[in-house]
């Protein structure tokens, strides 16, 4: 069934509307106990079953510090700033708790098996470009070839090993429960389970603010985040997709990546992996304002009754020239290899654009890689993330 038409870039999904009004009174009528959104609580219930020592399984003092100082800072801005409903305090209750229980079920991990921490892996290929740039059509295409690897959706939002493809399943019933709660959010970034997913989940797993200033207006945290040094969230990151590579049987794969988050924190991210190559997107930065403001909004409307549409668009404007800058700055310094792909070449003639792709960073673009893309973008021509365009047409005839 199609998504109902989205009206209004602050529109909210119905089941979402009952969902709130139903916590709300639930909470008030003491039905249910209200989510304590506060660092001690959260520690209190995540340590029960592992006991809170095993956060410093595989990790120095410092990014142990590092993520105790950013929770409790992130929390202060959630309650003081995000003016959250009842839906959105009951999905910040459960996304910081998880981050909290696989922070330590990775520490026990490490403990258990420090040699994960040591797998070598293949020099990655790292996508660089703003959100909504034409970075997700780049990883896809890159992730089509069968001689690189990727990371699966339930990898990212489910990254701690499982049995029994466990986290699969779980990264299914939480698609299809989001899904319900938000009925355009396919349309403006597709999910599977087992499907080409990008990394945001691992620097969020650290506290990166960018996952988070995507759905609750929390500006003392960005401010605070953007100005800090991400070399602990880029530990864990490698520590996770380290362990990742060798659970999964891919290390001597390179690896695709994409964040666009890392166009903030390039250096820090170079740093871990020197030997790196690098696509760079672009695309015309009012196109890029809309479309991120939109995705946004959809995120943001569904967890505040008080959004504000200049704010967020403020934000997006601030983030753009803020990732400008510190690209410049990362990109003066690098000599590996390194494309550049604008987003209307691939929209013109994609293979043309992929074949000098790989001829800049050194790649082979063998013909098996190329049927593998032919097939993922004829099967986008279908795809749920062209009504988004729709969307965006219909708001700006609005005005």
């Amino acid at each position: 069934m199609p998504a109902p038409v989205r009206p209004h870039p602050l529109a909210r999904g119905r089941l979402a509307e009952r969902t709130n009004a139903f916590l709300a009174r639930a909470w008030e009528r003491g039905w249910l106990p209200a989510p304590e959104l506060r660092a001690d609580a959260l520690w209190t219930l995540a340590a029960k079953t592992l006991g809170a020592a095993a956060e410093s399984g595989g990790r120095s003092p410092e990014d142990v510090a590092d993520f105790r100082e950013r929770l409790t800072r992130l929390i202060a801005a959630v309650n003081q700033e995000a003016d959250l409903n009842a839906l959105g305090r009951a999905m910040a209750y459960g996304q910081l708790l998880r981050v909290v229980k696989n922070r330590l079920a990775f520490g026990a991990l490490w403990t258990r098996r420090p040699e994960l921490l040591d797998t070598p892996i293949a020099p990655p290929i790292i996508v660089i470009g703003h959100m909504r740039s034409g970075t997700t059509r780049i990883h896809q295409l890159l992730a089509a070839d069968p001689a690189h690897s990727h990371t699966r959706y339930c990898d990212a939002y489910h990254p701690v090993p499982a049995p029994l493809a466990m986290n699969r399943v779980k990264a299914a019933l939480e698609l299809a429960m989001l899904g319900a709660l938000n009925p355009w959010m396919q349309s403006i970034h597709p999910m599977t389970a087992g499907g080409v997913e990008e990394e945001l989940a691992w620097i969020s797993a650290a506290l990166h603010h960018s996952i988070y200033e995507s759905q609750w207006h929390i500006p003392s945290y960005s401010a605070w985040s953007e100005a800090r040094g991400a070399a602990p969230i880029y530990r864990e990151f490698a520590r996770i997709l380290r362990t990742d590579a060798a659970t999964r049987g891919v290390a001597g794969l390179p690896r695709v990546l994409k964040v666009p988050a890392f166009a903030e924190d390039l250096p820090v991210l170079l740093a871990q992996f020197p030997d790196a190559r690098l696509v760079l997107a672009h695309r015309e930065h009012g196109a890029v304002l809309r479309s991120a403001v939109s995705l946004a909004a959809n995120q943001m409307a569904v967890q505040s009754d008080s959004c504000d549409l200049a704010a967020i668009e403020a934000r997006w404007q601030h983030k753009i020239a803020l990732r400008e800058a510190r690209i410049a700055i990362a990109l003066a310094d690098w000599n590996g290899p390194l494309a550049r792909l604008a987003f209307d070449d691939l929209n013109a003639d994609w293979e043309a654009a992929m074949r000098r792709c790989y001829a800049e960073l050194g790649l082979n673009l063998s013909p098996t890689a190329l049927a593998a893309m032919r097939k993922m973008m004829a099967a986008s021509e279908t795809g749920n993330h062209h009504a988004h365009s729709a969307q965006l047409a219909r708001f700006a005839e609005a005005g």
